[in-house]
């Protein structure tokens, strides 16, 4: 028997459950779709939330060849076979409307085109997607793609400029709900075994917005035999069964959070067995990479600025060398931070420096420190009395750089590391404070 994701799959606009703002009415992807007129567009949006549903329906509802390909296991080959697949079916295809008007011809030859859906199209590598560009470019496919990583890190620069990006939200309370009626009145199976819906809080929040999530937990819980469905219930199956959330769902989160959270609190052997976990589960290492940029920058900070440093030849590292050898930088990276010393100063200096630009709005720029590019400018004050700092001792002098109103705010303070109590003194030295 097919998963119940599957068989809830599905098939029309009408079946599918929420994205209001892509495929409602009057939304933009549904006027594309009942106008017969497709362009090619990436999907980007957390697991779940039907990114792959929302491809086979336009394929369906368009009567279009469809093709599919997997980014994790299809190469370079088996883009250029689906392209000639695609360009002998056009060329086939577009024979039948050779005699008529030229307009028939035109929305007819939009038949023609096959459509070519990508999942996880940020794990292509460059050249892997520099072999969609004629295709795209020429019409010959049009292009879906879908990913949970944001494509403008992700996708080359020529072939998103062929692309409209349309993002997906996790599924809203209501969708869920809606959802989760489909599966319990909907589906022959689940509907047999006369279940008992009593509470739904632990299945909305364990599948925290995501659909397949939602009807995975579902047929977990059904399977156990148990009658009852309530949060007590939910809870104690997915605890018995922790494999049941996928490297996409819940335990991405957690594990992510307990890596980082390890690092911050200089626990290398944590943050490599959690690591590991990842490695194992398959998680994308660029996402891992990236948590340690951040990680270095926030946690590590002032008191260790090299940590910047190995953190972004890690992720260098990895994308020069792939993978499985990538691991050994992320285990170096990972030590590295875990064991060095640590400071938030400059994470929690820029929040501070945020909320004062809330609370106080946009105060005027000193006279002094404005440019003056212009004879007006110059003549209302411009740049006067501004102080050249490497005109003076220490290449330092002091002046006003704050707002009028702001003078004598501080924002930075350092904190115990001998790298900041270095600049703080510095600074103690340099302006007596």
């Amino acid at each position: 028997m097919l998963p119940l994701a599957e068989r809830l799959r599905p098939k029309t606009l009408n079946e599918y459950i929420g994205q209001k703002h892509l495929v409602g009415e009057g939304a933009i992807l549904r006027q594309m779709i009942e106008h017969g007129s497709l362009s090619s567009f990436i999907l980007w949006g957390p697991p779940g939330v039907g990114k792959t549903t929302l491809a086979r329906i336009i394929a369906h509802q368009l009567e279009r060849p469809f093709y599919t390909l997997s980014a994790v296991t299809s190469g370079v080959k088996e883009v250029r076979e689906v392209i000639e697949k695609a360009k002998r079916f056009a060329t086939m295809n577009s024979g039948l409307f050779g005699n008529q008007e030229s307009d028939i011809a035109g929305r007819k030859s939009e038949v023609g085109r096959a459509i070519l859906f990508i999942d996880e199209i940020h794990r292509f590598s460059k050249s892997q997607q520099d072999s969609l560009l004629g295709a795209v470019e020429d019409g010959t496919i049009t292009l879906i793609g879908a990913t949970t990583e944001n494509p403008s890190f992700e996708v080359i620069t020529p072939l998103l400029s062929r692309c409209q990006v349309y993002v997906l939200k996790h599924l809203e309370k209501e969708d869920l709900l809606e959802l989760l009626e489909r599966a319990m009145t909907k589906d022959e199976y689940i509907r047999s075994l006369n279940i008992d819906l009593r509470e739904t809080d632990s299945l909305l929040r364990y599948s925290g917005g995501d659909a397949r999530k939602l009807l995975n937990i579902i047929e977990l819980v059904t399977n156990s035999g148990a009658k009852i469905i309530d949060n007590e219930t939910v809870t104690k199956q997915l605890q018995q069964n922790p494999v049941a959330y996928d490297k996409d769902g819940e335990l991405h989160y957690d594990i992510i959070s307990a890596f980082i959270k390890s690092i911050r609190g200089s626990d290398p052997d944590a943050a490599l067995y959690w690591l590991a976990r990842m490695v194992a589960a398959g998680e994308d290492p660029k996402f891992i990479a990236r948590r340690l940029v951040i990680s270095a920058s926030e946690d590590i900070g002032l008191a260790n600025p090299n940590a910047m440093l190995v953190a972004n030849a890690c992720f260098d590292t990895l994308q020069k060398i792939g993978w499985p050898e990538g691991r050994i930088p992320l285990a170096m990276a990972t030590v590295y931070l875990a064991t060095s010393q640590k400071s938030n100063s400059a994470y929690l200096a820029i929040n501070h420096a945020l909320e004062l630009v809330e609370k106080t709005g946009n105060l005027p720029v000193p006279l002094h420190l404005r440019n003056a590019p212009t004879k007006l400018m110059d003549e209302l004050g411009y740049g006067q009395d501004y102080q050249y700092a490497h005109d003076f001792p220490n290449h330092f002098v002091k002046q006003q750089f704050m707002p009028d109103a702001l003078q004598g705010t501080q924002l930075w303070h350092a904190q115990g590391s001998p790298h900041e109590q270095k600049m703080a003194e510095w600074m103690k030295f340099l302006w007596g404070k």
